[in-house]
């Protein structure tokens, strides 16, 4: 894992050029503390900041072909380079290294652009072919590693985050309205688009290539589920061979992730996904791992007793970090350095915290359970789907106020109130079968209630605009023939996962410390099963992840293994204005820091944190808009303003 950056067509001096690409590289030198490379060349430059995993000795970047006309400057990991390597050797190529970057070379010179079709892994590299003049961007299928690229003229810049871009003469931050809208509606700004006006993420599962100042993108890989027909009711048989080719499946996604030349560790929450991934660690043969997990003091968020138990099973080496309410927000103005983009939850704050644990333990890679919600229905938006969907049909059904109590076991105040839940939260506003998008109402109608905070001047420039139409062109056509569950899961793999989950917890929160986080369920060939999976093995009734329970369970503790699913979640309101109020706090939602930013109404903000100010219990609603707020607060003093404003109280100083 690594950070790079690099441009092209830019016509400063070579001298200034040096100069600028070894600014971008310092910009990301978190990514990769252990060495930095630059290939500076006419037309072209590549830098490389470098976190040594595998290859430790020779494979520095940016790396090139024997005749020096092939440069590449790559972050992340091709976990299936040693089978790559053998049928490139097959057809004549000679390897100088043993590192999964040079297999990527080489792949290139054999297949072209083509070449990503046959890499596994989760990467995102930058190829300069000098014969062709030609650039070619690449970013792995599922998005687990972040692109970023600016025009300007002709002249591409790319890097592995926005405040490597940031160091170019000629780019400057500013909010972006639409991104603004989309973020507070979806949790994302919808890729290509950022927070950031002219600043673009390359997609997953995407290419660019860039010749003579022209730039062209191609999807080469995305979900894709079967229509909403097929095996509506699946037989034994079935079920049993899908039980068998998924653990086969994530067996070996795990066994290529364990390549490396450094010790492999793994995060253990407790719940079944990631207790499923340190198993199979452990199915592999392994002999040592350590495995760390976030406390909490609070035990509406701990559950350390499931980690405990979990490792005692597994018989690991256990780390654990306690998180406060205190703790994370001192962190939060680190989290918005790093997540470049806004957010709704503390959620990753005690990852930030749970990454400076696994290195100061002196790991660098670990493995985790990300991706098994999304892909096997574990989220309590795919089952609040189906409560909705057969009240509806039954709108009086008795079952109802039981389904909703055995949906949140977690929540006390549902399992007494039932009934007022279901009206407040569960009554259908539209008809589910004309609805694409039915499933994910309820969400986007809660975060939308942000943008009443919103300033006359961010709405005026969002006249006329809908984000929701924006979002539905981009969709597959066949989308609407999947099942309900499908298109339900398709919405949050192809677009929370990559840029909100794993661009704010994910990648981002791991590589603030570098670092290499490693998601055997985001192995793409465990995707594209997931999806030929029935929908009801997936999700059985309000079961979720069906079919990951039966085809792992008898590697887990049976508590573990039956336990449902507990939602990752962290403090939120109260993190910022309890008791001990961060500084930064005070100053960047006063009225007159909230009316410098201009994106919403000091009045309101004003009467927000007036309302929830030393309460014990802020709604759910309350707490997102205050955490959203102050993250666009945030993004603006961090990289619009880039931390100028003398008037912020620490922690704020050393962030940037």
């Amino acid at each position: 894992m690594c950070g790079i950056a690099g441009f092209i067509n830019r016509t400063e001096s070579r001298e200034e050029q040096q100069q600028i690409l070894s600014s971008m590289v310092a910009a990301v030198s978190h990514r990769g503390p252990d060495g930095r490379g630059f290939h500076v060349a006419p037309d072209v430059a590549l830098g490389h900041a470098r976190l040594s995993v595998i290859d430790l000795s020779y494979g520095s970047q940016p790396m090139c072909n024997e005749d020096a006309s092939i440069w590449i400057t790559l972050n992340g990991e091709v976990f299936n380079y040693l089978e790559l390597r053998k049928r490139l050797e097959a057809a004549g190529h000679v390897f100088r290294t043993k590192s999964d970057t040079e297999t990527v070379l080489h792949a290139y010179e054999e297949d072209g652009v083509q070449c990503v079709d046959a890499l596994n892994g989760d990467f995102a590299f930058a190829l300069w072919d000098s014969r062709r003049r030609q650039l070619m961007l690449a970013r792995d299928r599922l998005g687990v590693r972040p692109l970023y690229y600016t025009m300007r003229g002709d002249s591409l810049a790319f890097a592995s985050e926005v405040k490597a871009l940031l160091q170019l003469p000629d780019v400057n931050a500013e909010l972006d309205p639409l991104a603004l809208d989309q973020a507070f509606t979806f949790w994302f700004p919808l890729a290509p688009r950022t927070p950031f006006r002219g600043i673009n993420e390359l997609p997953p599962g995407h290419v660019l290539v860039a010749v003579d100042g022209a730039i062209t993108t191609k999807q080469y890989w995305r979900l894709q589920f079967l229509p909403q027909s097929h095996d509506a009711r699946p037989s034994r048989r079935c079920e049993e061979a899908c039980t068998a080719e998924l653990r086969d499946l994530l067996l070996d996604a795990t066994r290529i992730r364990l390549r490396a030349d450094v010790e492999v560790g793994a995060y253990l929450s407790g719940g079944l996904d990631s207790t499923v991934t340190t198993a199979l660690i452990r199915l592999t043969g392994t002999n040592r791992l350590r495995t760390f997990s976030v406390a909490f003091e609070s035990d509406e968020y701990d559950e350390t007793r499931f980690q405990r138990e979990a490792a005692d099973a597994l018989q690991t080496d256990h780390y654990a970090i306690l998180c406060t309410a205190r703790s994370i927000g001192e962190a939060f103005p680190k989290v918005m350095y790093h997540a470049e983009r806004p957010i709704l939850r503390t959620a990753p704050a005690p990852l930030l915290a749970l990454s400076a644990l696994v290195r100061d333990a002196g790991v660098k890679v670990v493995m985790t359970g990300e991706g098994a919600d999304e892909l096997f229905a574990g989220y309590d938006i795919f089952k609040e789907d189906a409560v909705r969907r057969l009240w509806a049909h039954h709108p009086s059904s008795r079952r109802l106020p039981l389904l909703l109590r055995r949906l949140y076991p977690y929540m006390p105040a549902i399992q007494s109130q039932p009934q007022l839940y279901l009206e407040a939260f569960f009554r259908p506003s539209t008809a589910p079968d004309a609805d694409p998008f039915f499933s994910h109402r309820p969400r986007w109608a809660t975060t939308s209630a942000i943008k009443l905070f919103f300033s006359d001047d961010l709405r005026d420039a969002l006249a006329g605009y809908d984000a929701v139409e924006e979002l539905a062109a981009t969709l597959p056509p066949e989308f609407a023939s999947w099942h309900p569950l499908s298109r339900a899961q398709y919405l949050e793999a192809a677009y929370l996962l990559p840029s909100y989950i794993l661009s704010s917890q994910g990648d981002r929160m791991a590589m603030a410390n570098a670092v290499e986080a490693r998601f055997p369920f985001l192995d793409h060939r465990v995707a594209d099963l997931a999806a030929r999976i029935p929908p009801a093995l997936r999700l059985r009734g309000l079961t979720e992840k069906h079919i990951l329970r039966k085809s792992m369970g008898h590697l887990l503790p049976t508590n573990i293994a039956n336990r449902p699913k507990q939602p990752y979640r962290a403090p939120d309101a109260a993190c910022f204005l309890g008791p001990e109020m961060p500084g930064y706090v005070h100053d960047l939602l006063s009225p007159a820091a909230i009316e410098d930013v201009g994106c919403f109404d000091p009045s309101s903000v004003a009467k927000l944190v007036r309302k929830c100010a030393g309460r014990p219990t802020v709604s759910c609603r309350d707490g997102m808009a205050i955490v959203g707020i102050l993250s666009v607060q945030l993004l603006h003093h961090l990289f619009v303003r880039r931390g100028a404003a003398s008037s912020v109280s620490s922690p704020m100083a050393g962030v940037a």
